[in-house]
């Protein structure tokens, strides 16, 4: 993969507290892991 950029966002407080919750079952490893995964999907889908 390409070196990353820092950059920064604003989310919802609920769709924080998601993504930190999916970090604690392990299924995103971090925040940028979450967000990545989600931009990946919806490039895929066109």
């Amino acid at each position: 993969m390409a070196k990353k950029l820092k950059t920064s966002v604003s989310l919802d407080r609920d769709l924080l507290a998601w993504i930190d919750a999916q970090i604690k079952t392990k299924r995103f490893s971090n925040r940028t892991h979450a967000i990545e995964f989600a931009l990946q999907r919806l490039k895929d889908a066109g």
